[in-house]
């Protein structure tokens, strides 16, 4: 997604090391590769993602790297590489085509069973979170990661619903939070939409320390070295923005090279719907 465009920022013709943060199938690394970067490593915390990507970069050798790690913990790498500083930082945030493809409960397109982690060895599954949350808590969930304004209607009923019988799939939940939500007329968005972003942030903790992880990754940046960002939703753009620009205006660490986000272009949208929401933001590092 936005592969072009963030080549086009992170210039890997000059050649350096780059840090994919979250690798996936490894399109953007393999980009970068096939644009001149020196090195890459990848990181992604889905095991799956890892096996793939390492799969489909194997042709280009030592020049790659694949790493089961959050990208979060970015530095630690770097410091357990011995690599002071790097070229350019690649974040694209939030889930991929391939977890929202996959059978552990991202979409409600499918009934398949609640998962939800995007790293599959750790933590609790979405559907342990709701068999222990309490209502407020639950509802303060709800309106804060998915915007929804009748967040305490939707957690009164999964509340009412589980006292039946555990909410194990995504079909069960998104039937109950429709129920919670049904209005006459058209809808632009199905109900269950914000509620199972709301769970999936939750249970991922995806905008736990973004603000810190940028920081940190813009301070890895050698002098002129770019770190890219997508973003899907406002939540995720909104530390994104505030957090560059606080980086530039602020602390004088960066600048910030995109006064609006970069969007995709309407072939691209045409190719994948999905790209639709996409947002990059680019800063270079300063002296």
């Amino acid at each position: 997604m936005l592969v072009a465009e963030v080549v086009a920022h992170l210039e890997p013709s000059r050649g350096g090391v780059f840090v994919d943060c979250t690798v996936g199938f490894g399109g953007h690394a393999r980009a970068l590769l096939e644009a001149g970067a020196t090195k890459v490593l990848g990181l992604d915390r889905d095991p799956v993602a890892v096996a793939s990507a390492s799969a489909a970069l194997g042709e280009f050798g030592d020049r790659v790297e694949v790493v089961h790690l959050d990208y979060r913990r970015l530095s630690e790498l770097l410091d357990e590489r011995g690599v002071a500083a790097v070229d350019g930082v690649l974040a694209d945030l939030g889930v991929s085509s391939v977890q929202l493809d996959s059978a552990r409960g991202f979409s409600f397109k499918r009934d398949e069973p609640l998962d939800m982690r995007m790293d599959t060895t750790t933590g609790e599954t979405a559907a342990d979170a709701l068999a222990r949350v309490d209502e407020t808590t639950l509802a303060d969930v709800i309106y804060e990661f998915g915007e929804e304004r009748h967040s305490r209607r939707v957690a009164r009923a999964i509340v009412a619903a589980r006292a039946i019988a555990p909410i194990e799939t995504t079909g069960q939940l998104a039937a109950v939070v429709r129920r919670a939500l049904a209005a006459p007329g058209w809808q632009r968005i199905d109900p269950a939409t914000r509620t199972f972003q709301a769970l999936r942030i939750w249970v991922n903790g995806e905008l736990d320390r973004l603000d810190e992880f940028l920081r940190r990754a813009a301070g890895r940046l050698r002098e002129g070295g770019r770190l890219a960002v997508i973003s899907f939703h406002s939540l995720e753009d909104r530390i994104v923005k505030h957090t560059l620009r606080a980086l530039d205006k602020s602390d004088g660490l960066v600048r910030v090279l995109t006064g609006k986000p970069v969007g995709p272009g309407d072939d691209e949208i045409e190719r994948n719907p999905r790209a639709r929401s996409a947002k990059l933001r680019v800063a270079e590092r300063l002296a």
